[in-house]
């Protein structure tokens, strides 16, 4: 992906604000973790081994704010592997990453950095350039499904100026995955369907819930297929034809899952192999142990009992840890206690159902057929752009299942919806300023602002102009956070 074009200014400022964005993300991080004391919560900590020096403490103290919570998890996972059941709700290949960078990359800096210290350097480089990677491939699949540059220019911004950018900066897995379903899902509209179900099965790779992706697939073969049969008049095809047109659509499919869902499946039997089946002998350091003990974590041991997992008929320990470790279910999360952290919820699960219903509203027959039905004749005019445009059909069924998935099955965990909220607050912000001040510092003219965004006539035309882009760009925004899984935890671990 050529990310400075020549040919594209509208990319050249996706790209230069998302590293923006992405710079003064880490410079706030740094002074309020400075100002703020931490927050005493009872998450994953594990001891530090060995005690650090004085150039970890030094960018502990710059960098710490990024290395709580799941990033815990991630940074442990890289420096010692899967030593706790419940380490395996986080998926391999981002800390892998993290560990080839760290013994890379950053190998010349080991006498100066333990290895921890190394990793969170890593995760602080690789997310930057995931992030800025993301929000340029969210440009080109907003040009390619929106139809429409501006829209998909101004999506592409909202994207980069989201609150929820702190969880695209810590040591999380989001920036990574956001990169790698983005750019599956363009290369899907392009036509790419080989190297679009390598970046999906990579995603998956990184996160659970790039199974969810196999449905973009599926659909896109679904769609073809249907559209091929109603091409031709009335006469009936030979059923031969019909038969082999089938298999093949039918062989496709089953190969593409089997190729999204197997890192999933990889990464399940090797959980199983290393808590269920006879293993090596690991030696674990004494505060490790004491920590288990404390906690009552689960750790790797060969001659103990086998988790309650490890017996059931399909032995899936990310399950398990969801529904033992994390009590994730149906309307768990439903309870008297919670009902701050509903509320705090409410605006982007308005916003969520707002963009739903608007392109419900706009696009009835193509939702009531699923954009199964060619279209006639007389409607063979110019398509429509934007949000609306009835490509974005599957985004938006995406993105919605996904919604009611979280609301009704996971946790809503404050941290996300506040960053939300504050996200539709900066909405409305940046549709009143109109993104002056963005345009002010790339263009040269008021013309030219004019001119890129393809308005006429004068300010006040191409303020409202852009005004109505941008509510367009917001419903496309809203999806793109959803699919892209910067929502923390719409869809869980």
């Amino acid at each position: 992906m050529e990310l400075a074009s020549r040919q594209d200014p509208y990319l050249q400022v996706v790209v230069h604000t998302a590293m923006c964005c992405r710079a003064v993300t880490l410079l706030l991080q740094a002074v309020f973790d400075l100002l703020i004391p931490d927050h005493a919560a009872d998450a994953f900590s594990p001891p530090r081994l060995p005690e650090p020096g004085t150039y970890d403490l030094l960018l502990e103290r710059l960098l710490g704010g990024l290395a709580h919570w799941d990033a815990e998890h991630f940074l442990f996972i890289a420096e010692r592997g899967y030593l706790y059941e419940h380490n395996c709700a986080f998926f391999p290949l981002y800390p892998l990453s993290l560990r080839a960078v760290a013994d890379g990359a950053l190998w010349p800096l080991r006498q100066l950095l333990r290895l921890r210290s190394r990793l969170l350097l890593s995760a602080v480089l690789l997310n930057s350039l995931f992030s800025v990677l993301a929000a340029a491939a969210l440009y080109k699949l907003g040009c390619a499904v929106l139809r429409c540059r501006r829209t998909a220019f101004l999506a592409a911004l909202l994207f980069c100026i989201s609150p929820a950018n702190v969880f695209m900066a810590a040591a999380y897995s989001e920036s990574m995955f956001a990169f790698l379903a983005f750019s599956a899902m363009w290369q899907l509209e392009k036509g790419q369907s080989w190297l679009s179900t390598l970046l999906f099965s990579l995603a998956t790779g990184v996160r659970a819930n790039g199974l969810v992706n196999a449905g973009f697939f599926l659909y896109s073969r679904s769609k073809s297929f249907a559209l091929q049969l109603q091409v031709g008049s009335g006469s009936v095809r030979k059923l031969s034809l019909l038969q082999r047109q089938l298999l093949s659509v039918a062989s496709s499919m089953l190969l593409t899952c089997a190729g999204i869902c197997l890192p999933f499946a990889l990464f399940q039997y090797y959980a199983y192999l290393r808590f269920c089946g006879p293993g090596l002998e690991l030696a674990v350091p004494e505060p490790l142990q004491q920590l288990a003990l404390d906690k009552g974590y689960r750790l790797v041991s060969p001659n103990g009992v086998k988790p309650p997992w490890c017996s059931q008929r399909f032995p899936v320990v990310y399950s398990y840890i969801q529904d033992v470790y994390w009590n994730v279910g149906f309307l768990r999360y439903f309870e008297l206690r919670q009902v701050p952290n509903f509320l705090l919820a409410l605006p982007v699960a308005l916003l969520g159902s707002w963009a739903t219903w608007t392109f419900v509203v706009a696009n009835p027959r193509h939702c009531l057929t699923l954009g199964l039905e060619r279209r006639k004749k007389k409607q063979d005019g110019k398509p429509r752009a934007g949000f609306c445009c009835p490509a974005v059909f599957v985004y938006v069924v995406h993105a919605t299942a996904l919604l009611a998935l979280g609301f009704f099955c996971m946790h809503v965990q404050p941290h996300l919806l506040e960053s939300s909220q504050r996200g539709c607050e900066a909405l409305t912000v940046v549709r009143r300023l109109g993104l002056n001040r963005v345009w002010r510092s790339h263009v040269s003219s008021p013309s030219a602002v004019r001119r890129r965004m393809g308005c006429a006539g004068d300010g006040s035309v191409a303020i409202q102009s852009l005004s109505r882009s941008l509510e367009s760009a917001s419903r496309c925004f809203l999806v793109a956070l959803t699919v892209g899984g910067c929502g923390k935890r719409i869809i869980g671990k």
